[in-house]
């Protein structure tokens, strides 16, 4: 059978760095887990009492393609909570994940060929899922001093598509009002469309997130169930669309998902809860905790040059004095420390050879383990 040229996308590293470290624990070694971006924890105690009630009460069939109202309405309310909105919730779309967010925003948007642009370091598989839609990923180099992410110089009118992240992946950083607000006119200004992920919003440590939402209605906004919800593997996320976008992503999604995973919605309405978002919120307190053991780890090693970690589970620090090959240091973390983490060639195919990223996601112990390996591990390199 012959392969699509549009198959031909990278491997997401970091799902190969999970497959070694399992590697080294089926033999027996005892690894610490500071490469993926999951949550320790799972999805909240009541939202899983509640989809094991409707679960005996009777069978889950298929929803609207949108998604339930009851769920949309809630994440509405969500948007009035955290930033102050009046959202209608026939804006909101239920997704398959974010994943599936970025499947039906660059197939509402785009025609093959369009040029979207991504600030790098970026989540890696903004460009591979654009690849394979026939659609050409722009990279942008961002640099320290605007927070690694992009601003409107970067604009011009040979773009169709811009896609920001604040918190973002992998640095953590965050755009404040002013700076979404500049990007937002920009993309006006040139006719590009804009597209805001904002998968991390709830885990901030440094100010508040702001949504692009409130800066502009002409934008898709994308979130998920996944990182503050610790709903990763329930794979469901939502966007917000413009009001005249809603059909044309409604038909879309009937056709390529016909709808989002119903169990996976009631146990989203359920995490939303007061219950539920308590549990959440306790989540928080334990990442702004495991941030302050993994930055003092680091400023200890003499690894200070790293991104500002406003929010996210993510520290990406420079190495460049120890590699300039991030792949294989990794893998000599893993071997010799027994801690995975992530190379930054994920992140940015130019610079990310002198980067690495590392997830403190997990519970606090293991994170200071994490830590006192790595500390040891860079000691012994100077």
């Amino acid at each position: 059978m012959r392969n699509s040229r549009r198959s031909a996308v990278d491997a997401f590293i970091v799902m190969d760095v999970m497959e070694a470290a399992r590697a080294a624990e089926e033999a027996g070694r005892h690894i610490i887990h500071m490469e993926v971006g999951q949550p320790g924890t799972g999805a909240p105690k009541v939202a899983r009492e509640r989809l094991a009630a409707e679960m005996a009460a009777g069978p889950l069939g298929y929803t609207v393609a949108l998604g339930r109202p009851d769920l949309r309405a809630a994440i509405a309310a969500l948007y009035g909570e955290w930033y102050d909105l009046d959202l209608d919730p026939a804006r909101v779309v239920l997704t398959s994940g974010a994943s599936g967010g970025f499947i039906l925003a660059f197939s509402s948007l785009f025609d093959a060929g369009a040029r979207v642009g991504l600030g790098e370091p970026c989540y890696p598989s903004y460009r591979q899922i654009l690849t394979a839609m026939s659609l050409t990923p722009v990279g942008l180099t961002t640099e320290i001093d605007t927070r690694y992410q992009p601003t409107p110089a970067h604009l011009s009118a040979d773009l169709d598509g811009l896609i920001v992240a604040s918190p973002a992946n992998p640095t953590g950083t965050m755009l404040d009002k002013p700076a979404l607000a500049a990007l937002a006119d920009g993309c006006a200004a040139h006719d590009v469309a804009l597209i805001s992920d904002e998968i991390y919003h709830g885990l901030q440590y440094e100010g508040r997130a702001v949504s692009a939402l409130e800066v502009t209605d002409d934008v898709y906004v994308i979130n998920s169930f996944s990182k503050y919800f610790s709903m990763t593997g329930w794979r469901l996320g939502w966007m917000v669309v413009p009001p005249d976008h809603v059909r044309v992503v409604e038909r879309l999604a009937q056709n390529m998902f016909i709808c989002p995973a119903h169990a996976s919605q009631i146990a989203a309405l359920a995490a939303l809860s007061p219950e539920g978002r308590a549990e959440l919120d306790a989540h928080r307190a334990v990442y702004a905790e495991n941030r302050r053991i993994v930055l003092a780890g680091l400023a200890a090693a003499g690894l200070t040059q790293s991104a500002p970690a406003d929010g996210a589970f993510y520290i990406y620090v420079d190495v460049s004095a120890y590699t300039d090959d991030s792949l294989a240091l990794s893998a000599e973390i893993l071997a010799e420390a027994g801690v995975a983490v992530t190379p930054g060639l994920d992140f940015d195919k130019t610079r990310g050879a002198r980067f690495l990223r590392l997830s403190y996601a997990r519970g606090t112990d293991e994170i200071a383990e994490g830590v006192a390996r790595l500390s040891a591990f860079f000691a012994a390199r100077r």
